[in-house]
């Protein structure tokens, strides 16, 4: 069945609600939600059940890109910068040298197992060198693995950040197979050029952004998210125009936003929580829609062994020799390298050489295919298993509970307090999300003029405003009556 304007809103439907279906009921056999999702592609696809002809890389090149956009940038609002912060130079060498190493070790490997050249058997290391950040942050939060001392945080953190840099790896070494008289030298300003105005994009944008969010006066809840999303695209597309690297841009345009007081901010998360679903499972019905199993099956004997180095060397040698300066226990390091997950940006980026139309594309996308595959199936398991063997895990009674946007205002309340607004107050004519707030107290009523208003973020307080107050503790009052009165 080809792909038509009348059915592929029903066709499309119709996958994504067997997809959910499926998954719900997935994780009681053990198998990750995505993995199930690649095989509804597979089995609508040419070669399955469904018959759906789908044969067009550049349509899901497209929808990968904007996929990772809102997976990315959903990752980035949900990290807590005090819980990266102590991990932030493990997570940076892990996202960096340790992409750069697993590229180098698989790329030899397959040189000397294939009729690859040096160029085309790093391309296909730079291609599934990083983690994927869909696999791991939906297997790691659907299964609410809790593990010890900030290991979570350093894989998420990981996973987030280095994408950018497999991007980077793999457009330097396409070029190279591309323009073969080219040296390795050649590609290292445009590598440097990526990530330094990636980086810089990225903050400058998260500030503008913030500011942008929580100036503009839109008059619909609503309307917030969707500027957000407006927001992502220009971070992406304007850093990418400057030769920066798009995705690092955005992820941390998000980790900035995703820790600063914004004008409806559980919307803006709530909001991005369910399209980064949507986009996971968009993105993996389109991959699997786009593979052709019975051109992959030829590959299964090389791709398999390709994984399996992947997995067991390429993978530890990168994290164990980007993490020898850092002080950290051995189980935590294999920990991390088995966490290794390969998903759907391998895929996505395999697109690339054959848009490109270079000899061996297809044979590079079928074996990246089965790579993202096997990671899935094989890591993707077993991460409980592997967190108790190694001793990394959490037992059920000391696990911590879910940290979610907006639980600070389900959390009883035990204090209470009316603050009357002074002339003197530095709230007077501030919004209150610009008062930077205690975390553990909210404002349940203003009075004013003898009339009682609902707070928002964007409600600015006035001069002889009552504002009444709930705290879990009185010390949580002590801090809001600093924060409210404290002297211009």
């Amino acid at each position: 069945m080809n792909l038509t304007i009348e059915n592929i809103v029903l066709v499309g439907s119709v996958l994504l609600l067997i997809s959910i279906i499926v998954g719900k009921t997935s994780y009681k056999f053990g198998v990750p939600t995505l993995l199930l999702f690649l095989v509804v592609g597979m089995l609508a696809g040419s070669d399955g059940i469904g018959g759906i002809h789908f044969d067009n890389p550049q349509i899901a090149q497209f929808i990968g890109i904007v996929s990772l956009n809102f997976i990315l940038f959903s990752g980035g609002l949900d990290t807590n910068w005090s819980t990266v912060k102590p991990i932030l130079r493990e997570g940076l060498a892990l996202s960096t040298l340790g992409v750069l190493l697993t590229a180098v070790s698989l790329g030899l490997f397959v040189y000397y197992i294939t009729d690859f050249t040096i160029y085309e058997s790093l391309l296909l290391g730079s291609i599934v060198s990083s983690t994927d950040a869909a696999a791991v942050f939906s297997i790691l939060r659907s299964k609410s693995l809790a593990l010890k001392t900030n290991l979570r945080p350093t894989l998420e953190l990981e996973s987030g950040s280095n994408d950018p840099m497999a991007y980077v790896l793999t457009i330097a070494f396409l070029s190279l197979v591309i323009n073969e008289d080219q040296g390795l030298l050649s590609v290292v300003p445009m590598l440097l050029r990526q990530m330094i105005l990636g980086g810089i994009a990225g903050f400058l944008f998260g500030k503008l952004s913030k500011l942008i969010i929580n100036k503009i006066e839109l008059g619909f809840e609503g309307l917030y998210p969707v500027l957000v999303i407006a927001l992502m695209f220009i971070t992406f597309s304007a850093t990418e125009f400057i030769g920066g690297n798009g995705f690092l841009a955005i992820y941390i345009c998000a980790v900035y936003l995703g820790n600063q007081d914004l004008i409806h901010k559980q919307t803006i998360l709530k909001m991005f929580d369910g399209l980064a679903w949507l986009m996971q499972i968009v993105l993996f019905l389109t991959l699997g829609l786009l593979v052709f199993p019975t051109q992959v099956v030829p590959f299964i004997g090389i791709g398999l062994m390709i994984s399996l180095f992947l997995i067991f060397l390429a993978r530890p040698i990168g994290v164990f020799i980007s993490l020898m300066f850092f002080k950290m226990k051995m189980r935590r390091r294999f920990y991390i390298s088995w966490v290794g997950l390969r998903g759907a940006v391998p895929i996505v980026f395999a697109t690339y050489p054959l848009l490109a139309g270079i000899e061996k594309a297809h044979m590079i996308f079928n074996i990246v295919f089965f790579i993202s595959l096997t990671s899935v199936l094989i890591q993707g398991t077993t991460l409980s298993i592997v967190a108790r063997w190694l001793n990394v895990g959490l037992p059920d009674e000391e696990k911590p509970k879910q940290n979610m946007a907006g639980m600070i205002s389900e959390i009883p309340k035990t204090a209470m307090k009316e603050i009357v607004i002074k002339p003197s107050c530095t709230a007077v004519n501030k919004k209150i999300v610009e008062l930077g707030f205690p975390k553990n107290a909210i404002i349940a009523m203003i009075k004013r003029n003898d009339k009682f208003l609902t707070p928002k973020g964007a409600t600015v307080i006035n001069e002889g405003d009552t504002l009444v107050v709930l705290s879990e503790n009185e010390e949580g009052l002590d801090d809001v009556v600093r924060c409210l009165n404290s002297p211009n």
